[in-house]
């Protein structure tokens, strides 16, 4: 045991992180699990390991997580299902003649995948696949394709099942139901900036964005896209009628709504004949190789935390944040945001939740600040964080999925303008709490 002050235990815990994570370029999960073990070595000498194994097995019992692993395999039969070819089809064709429309149809079916997914590389990836070799077909800015595809995949985070509020109501005293109808508002707020992005700047820079050729649009009459869209948007509302309206009816749990989700999307498959056992041991390895890696950083972030706040680095924070108090309530909220902001360049958002959630939950509500609401503002910031440079998913899953032409620099280049407009949604549902949490009021 070395005795040290709790601000020097949290400068060295946070250095830390960063050390390991940039110098020595380690997943973020061994990087919380090994700083929180060594300064808990460190500050309670071996008696800490008690308590490590002790986090081990919570993470290990928490029935909530169940919900976490099925979701991600619902979204894993989706995606490899190509449940959603079809109707992006339709959707492009619906969009045609309008400029941007392969774009608009790209964020309405981010949208409908958000809802029958809960996970944003599954979206990412699979309309990164279908879209951007069309759009680069049809002489799109390779910023436009990349960046649309990037911002309204990550859609998948907010938009309900998500597994980002699945894990916020794990930390938090929240029913998933309420958090999940609190998403919907700014999720779908943030889907109409997007089109209303697209729409003025393809008009103003006509050869940005332009619409499909003539010769390509007469192959599906306009009579044929509204069936196409029409009978492949069914399995869609079904997998979320399946699974919100078994959870906000009170038929299920989350964890068992969660199961009749995987299960829905799964025969969906076998309905529309896209069922193979290959497809099915695909799903089953995509899905066990994701839940593993988010167990990990649940695991080493609930250490980390364990001896972050155990050694006063909790207080630490909440006394630096509450140092701006005189500023007023809002300047407190502000830095709270900028804080998730930064971290979200550094550090995978699970891990964000789980050393912020403990600090920044009690600061709030000791601020009169509606908890729900709170809670939802954190996710639309981390929204961000999929956007921004170096951690930021969506970047590393477009980049493997995108055509050779287009560079790093064109996807970083592509992003920042949604990133800004990300901010203006967050503003909007500063200004205007009621799209947070107007929806939540009617869920018991």
């Amino acid at each position: 045991m070395i005795e040290m002050t709790p601000l020097i235990f949290t400068i060295l815990m946070f250095a830390g992180i960063l050390v390991g994570l940039f110098l020595l370029g380690e997943p973020i999960a061994f990087v919380l699990i090994g700083v929180g073990i060594i300064f808990g070595l460190i500050g309670w000498g071996p008696e800490s390991l008690f308590l490590f194994m002790g986090r081990t097995f919570d993470v290990m019992k928490n029935h909530l997580l169940i919900a976490v692993a099925l979701f991600i395999l619902m979204a894993s039969v989706m995606e490899k299902g190509g449940l959603a070819d079809n109707l992006f089809t339709g959707m492009m064709y619906l969009f045609g003649p309008i400029r941007g429309g392969v774009s608009l149809a790209v964020v309405v079916l981010c949208v409908i995948m958000a809802a029958c997914t809960g996970i944003m590389g599954a979206t990412v990836v699979s309309m990164s696949l279908m879209s951007i070799p069309i759009m680069m077909k049809y002489k799109y800015d390779k910023q436009m394709a990349t960046g649309v595809v990037a911002a309204a995949g990550t859609l998948g985070i907010l938009v309900p099942p998500s597994i980002m509020l699945v894990l916020m109501a794990d930390r938090s005293e929240l029913s998933v139901g309420k958090l999940f109808a609190g998403g919907i508002g700014p999720g779908v707020t943030l889907g109409i900036l997007y089109f209303l992005y697209i729409i003025v700047r393809s008009y103003l820079q006509r050869d940005f964005a332009p619409c499909l050729p003539p010769e390509e649009r007469a192959k599906y009459p306009p009579r044929q896209r509204i069936k196409i869209v029409a009978a492949n948007i069914v399995a869609p509302l079904l997998l979320v009628l399946g699974v919100l309206g078994s959870i906000w009816m009170g038929i299920a749990t989350p964890t068992e709504a969660s199961g009749i989700g995987a299960l829905t999307a799964l025969l969906l498959t076998v309905i529309y004949r896209k069922f193979s056992w290959k497809m099915l041991l695909n799903c089953i390895h995509e899905a066990t190789r994701v839940n593993c890696m988010v167990l990990a950083i649940i695991l080493g972030a609930s250490i980390f935390t364990a001896v972050f706040l155990g050694l006063g680095g909790g207080k630490v924070v909440t006394s630096f944040i509450m140092s701006v108090g005189f500023l007023g309530k809002w300047a407190v909220f502000t830095l709270m945001m900028l804080v998730v902001f930064v971290l979200g360049f550094m550090v995978d958002w699970i891990g964000i939740i789980y050393i912020t959630f403990p600090i920044f939950l009690p600061i709030a509500a000791h601020l009169g600040f509606d908890t729900l609401w709170f809670i939802i503002m954190m996710a639309v910031n981390l929204q961000m964080s999929f956007l921004t440079p170096p951690v930021g998913y969506a970047l590393f899953y477009l980049r493997t999925t995108v055509p050779k032409e287009i560079s790093l620099g064109d996807i970083y280049r592509g992003v920042f303008p949604f990133v800004g407009i990300q901010i203006i949604g967050l503003l909007l549902v500063i200004i205007f709490p009621w799209i947070a949490t107007w929806l939540p009021s009617f869920i018991g």
